[in-house]
């Protein structure tokens, strides 16, 4: 029932910009947190960036001012604005739904994945 569809990917080179939009459905997407993870070959899942229902974010060390999260409550989607691309940026980016389960307890939702490749 949650959906999570993303747009945006693609290649660009260093020091370029590129914007990420995630769509939700199947559930009230206003008060819910969302966010944004990536994985790199050989690495782990790490998150990037959150954004709560209240709009409070925070962020990897690695991207602090370099990217921005934002959410359009209208639209039903979180945008992820990354500029001053680095190689080390290059990953499959994820789009990420916490919705609450039960008390204290929350369950994950995952968007399809999209890459993103830094040339150098």
């Amino acid at each position: 029932q949650v959906q999570l569809v993303e747009s945006g990917g693609g290649l660009v080179q260093a020091g370029g910009s590129l914007t990420l939009s995630c769509t939700a459905s199947g559930f009230i997407f206003s008060i819910n947190d969302m966010g944004w993870y990536r994985q790199a070959p050989g690495k782990q899942r790490e998150l990037v960036a959150a954004i709560t229902g209240g709009g409070s974010t925070n962020y990897a060390d690695s991207v602090k001012g370099r990217f921005t999260i934002s959410r359009d409550n209208a639209k039903n989607t979180v945008y992820l604005q990354m500029n001053s691309l680095k190689p080390e940026d290059t990953a499959v980016y994820y789009c990420n739904a916490r919705l609450p389960r039960s008390w204290g307890r929350t369950n994950d939702y995952w968007g399809q994945g999209t890459q993103i490749t830094v040339s150098s």
